[in-house]
């Protein structure tokens, strides 16, 4: 629920010792309020048959040391599409805080999503070239699916003295997944179609705890972190098969049970003497994969340990108004327990090793910041969906630059751009058959703001996506677009009254697009072009919210 978020916390690279796998080109951390400015009810209704409805409750808005919250999302919408996507989607949130003696906090959340929808799917273009469908039409309009996911969480934070405090976040989750798809129409099946189901039914439980401490050797400051995780993921009757009409179940392609633990410890200096700081810090991981295999004629359990060291490294000068800095580090990135214990696949956890270069310039209301950076990777995976593999595709390098520029205009205008250029290649192929597919050469995000002045809020905010290789020879391009929004509200009193438009100028642009071999019913030939799923047209959204 966007009205939840508190912050957004990101890195960038594997150089943080507390994030273990996936950590590689980086990491997101969403962080939810503890307590409401006040409790609220909110309706929203716009093109296309959408509605959304929000309550927000403030159970304690007189404890000054306790805090809770009930929080309640409902969504539904058509959609775009000419066959309706009937999108359903609800959200429930509670969180208790406990302050204790204000050296211990206490944080209880629990959550519930539920979400089901229709689809229609990723579609040709030579269907739309040839006037078969529109841009918004369907060739299998049985697509769709529904999920939901469970979460009990608890975080509790304690200052043990006066230079050391400790930090423990302990997790539940129940998660199903149930996906009907169709990516390659009559290719295999000419008489029956090509959709496939996926289905997962997934138990996971984690926790991660870390100490903090500071002291001084002098002129050192030194501020030392240690901490161990847990995270095991249980998914039963994981399945891939072959359907029709999404109630027949014509055979399996795969099915079976998977269980993944891994366990983790990190540690991490931060050393600062005037304005130099230096963090080395490193973690090791290790993981136990368990299959097994439902289709096979005998009950077999496979199971394999393998476990991963991951040194970094961190380094930042500031002067009066530039900090420059200087990251190197290794992640990793898990492979499929499927393909780990099925196939031998030799890099069970292949590494990701990163550099980073730049500086942040701040000076009064303006910051910019710049960087170069290098990842390599000894192993990028393709995961293909109607297949049920992951597929190797060896080891790859990417190089950029980013860059970024925060300015306050005037007491309530505010203004950001942020662009990159990053040249992604495969190290074991040759010349010109070496791009990585969909990966973007350029990208770029600009805002611009006007907060609480005379009670009016507004923005337009842009994103750019250049054009990039859907194939390793680049034989087929995936266009990109440039795509406006803008929302505008206004407050009076306890009532904020405020409309949204999603593309202003209805440009049309592709939300995903994959180079595919499909036939169509008909065709005596398969046919190897983009595919793609239509991005949202012009969008128009008007809600209105009472505080109390």
């Amino acid at each position: 629920i966007p009205e939840l978020v508190n912050a957004v916390d990101f890195g960038k690279g594997p150089y943080d010792a507390n994030v273990g796998n996936f950590g590689t080109a980086g990491y997101v951390n969403l962080r939810t309020k503890d307590r409401l400015q006040s409790s609220s009810i909110s309706a929203e209704a716009g093109m296309f048959g959408t509605k959304r409805l929000v309550g927000l409750l403030d159970i304690l808005p007189s404890k000054r040391n306790q805090s809770a919250y009930l929080a309640l999302e409902h969504k539904f919408s058509d959609g775009p599409f000419e066959s309706s996507q009937l999108f359903n989607r609800t959200n429930i949130v509670g969180k208790y805080v406990n302050y204790f003696d204000g050296k211990s906090k206490l944080s209880l959340t629990a959550s519930h999503f539920t979400s089901n929808w229709d689809a229609s799917g990723q579609i040709p273009q030579r269907a739309v070239d040839a006037g078969m469908i529109s841009r918004f039409g369907a060739i299998d309009d049985t697509e769709g699916g529904e999920t939901s996911r469970t979460n009990l969480q608890a975080d509790f934070y304690k200052q043990i003295n006066a230079t050391t405090y400790s930090k423990t976040n302990v997790y539940l989750t129940h998660y199903d997944f149930l996906l009907f798809s169709n990516f390659t129409f009559f290719l295999e099946d000419s008489a029956n179609g090509d959709q496939i189901k996926q289905y997962e039914d997934r138990m996971m439980y984690g926790l991660t705890s870390s100490v903090v401490n500071k002291t001084n050797l002098g002129a050192v400051e030194l501020t030392s972190e240690a901490g161990i995780s847990l995270r095991n993921d249980y998914s039963k009757g994981n399945e891939l098969s072959k359907t029709m009409n999404r109630s027949t179940t014509q055979f399996f392609i795969q099915r079976g049970d998977v269980q993944e633990t891994n366990y983790g410890a990190y540690a991490s200096t931060n050393i600062e003497y005037r304005k130099f700081s230096f963090i080395p810090s490193v973690r090791v991981d290790e993981f136990q994969f368990q299959y097994t295999d439902a289709l096979a004629p005998t009950y077999t359990k496979l199971s394999q340990r393998k476990a991963v060291v991951s040194p970094k490294a961190k380094a930042l000068y500031t002067l009066d108004n530039v900090q420059l800095y200087a990251k190197s580090g290794i992640g990793f990135h898990s492979n499929d327990s499927r393909v780990v214990l099925m196939n031998e696949a030799d890099d069970i956890l292949p590494r990701a090793f990163g550099n980073d270069l730049g500086f942040i310039y701040k000076k009064g209301n303006l910051l910019l910041n710049a960087a170069i950076w290098n990842l390599y990777l000894e192993q990028e995976f393709v995961y293909v969906g109607d297949a049920g593999i992951v597929e190797p595709s060896g080891e790859t390098q990417r190089r950029g630059i980013d860059l970024g520029a925060r300015w306050q205009i005037g007491s309530h205008v505010f203004a950001s751009v942020d662009g990159t250029y990053t040249q992604a290649r495969s190290l074991e192929d040759n010349e010109g058959q070496n791009f990585i597919p969909l990966a973007p050469k350029y990208t770029g995000v600009f805002s611009l703001g006007v907060k609480d002045w005379n009670n009016w809020n507004a923005s337009i905010n842009g994103r750019y996506l250049g054009d990039r290789p859907a194939k390793e020879d680049y034989s087929i391009t995936a266009e990109g677009y440039t795509v406006l929004d803008a929302n505008l509200n206004y407050t009076w009193k306890h009532v904020t009254i405020g409309a949204q438009f999603q593309n202003i100028l209805n440009t049309e642009w592709n939300e995903t697009q994959f180079a595919t071999e499909s036939r169509l019913r008909g065709e005596s030939q398969s046919v190897e072009e983009i595919h793609f799923t239509p991005g949202t047209p012009f969008y128009g959204q008007l809600g209105v919210k009472y505080a109390f």
